[in-house]
């Protein structure tokens, strides 16, 4: 008999995580916070799916945590791939956002500081640096996104993921691979909501960006759940969060005109290259043994 969601457990985990994320988030505004000022804060926010699935997963239903939710640190070509494939899709949503009409790349060093954000104290010091260097910022953008992604930002990434790529995959997983994936990326980027309402990713558009963000992480959670079933670890889906995180700002930093809802990883540009990633994922036809019951099986 094939196994069944148990869509109670599924429902009291994104019940939590919601309700936590959001009343945090609500607490922080009222009491003067704004979205972007506090790195803690943000960091806090992406723990709570993490602690969500440990209470629903340890102390509501007194079940182990390491093995059914994927926390494996054995290292594979995955990992690799993990780190490689953000650059690959923060390249091409480049690429993309160039064929907009009125948008132009643009890798000076002037521009790219224009577009940063760093405080004019911050680009007085880097215009120096520059100068003396023959290194272009956009390297080193790109290697301390890298860097960044693979420790630090993978450890916060994996807040999320274990919520997501953990507890959420491995109760979804009777449903086969896309209606797992889709259905985790629906609930990952409405959870967005707070955040995006207040600017972050579409400054210039936060009310659509919410619906942008939901497309996005929809099309995004097949790739995340491709990596994450290779890899036979979460760890390497928060490795793929981490640098997808360090990386996603370069996207916008080397590009001119456009707006955030059409230009960058997050915007139409990145959803399309997105969109031609999983029809490749369906093409390829490697997902035949990541289906229903044999979904988190190592590769």
């Amino acid at each position: 008999m094939n196994p069944q969601v148990n869509w109670r457990k599924v429902g009291l985990f994104v019940a939590l995580t919601y309700l936590v994320s959001w009343a945090g988030f609500y607490i922080y505004l009222r009491q003067g916070g704004v979205w972007g000022d506090s790195m803690l804060v943000a960091i806090l926010y992406m723990f709570v799916p993490l602690a969500a699935a440990v209470a629903v997963q340890k102390l509501m239903y007194r079940q182990p945590i390491i093995q059914p939710l994927g926390i494996s640190f054995r290292l594979n070509r995955w990992f690799l791939v993990a780190i490689i494939l953000p650059v690959i899709l923060v390249s091409l949503s480049v690429a993309a956002s160039v064929l907009v009409p009125g948008v132009n790349l643009s890798t000076s060093v002037e521009s790219i500081l224009e577009r940063s954000d760093y405080t004019p104290e911050q680009m007085v010091q880097l215009r120096g640096l520059f100068e003396t260097t023959a290194i272009h910022p956009l390297w080193r953008g790109l290697l301390a996104g890298v860097v960044a992604g693979f420790t630090v930002n993978a450890v916060a990434a994996f807040g999320e993921e274990l919520g997501w790529r953990g507890l959420m995959l491995a109760e979804l997983k009777p449903l086969g691979f896309w209606k797992a994936s889709l259905v985790i990326g629906f609930i990952w980027g409405l959870w967005h909501l707070p955040a995006i309402l207040q600017g972050h990713n579409y400054p210039e558009n936060p009310v659509v960006g919410v619906f942008m963000m939901i497309l996005f992480t929809t099309l995004l959670a097949p790739t995340f759940t491709y990596v994450t079933l290779k890899a036979n670890s979460v760890l390497a889906a928060a490795v793929f969060h981490g640098v997808l995180n360090g990386l996603a700002g370069l996207s916008l930093m080397v590009i001119a005109g456009g707006s955030d809802l059409t230009v960058g990883l997050t915007g139409l540009a990145g959803l399309s290259v997105l969109a031609v990633l999983n029809v490749l994922i369906r093409v390829a036809g490697d997902i035949d043994g990541l289906q229903g019951e044999q979904m988190g099986t190592p590769a």
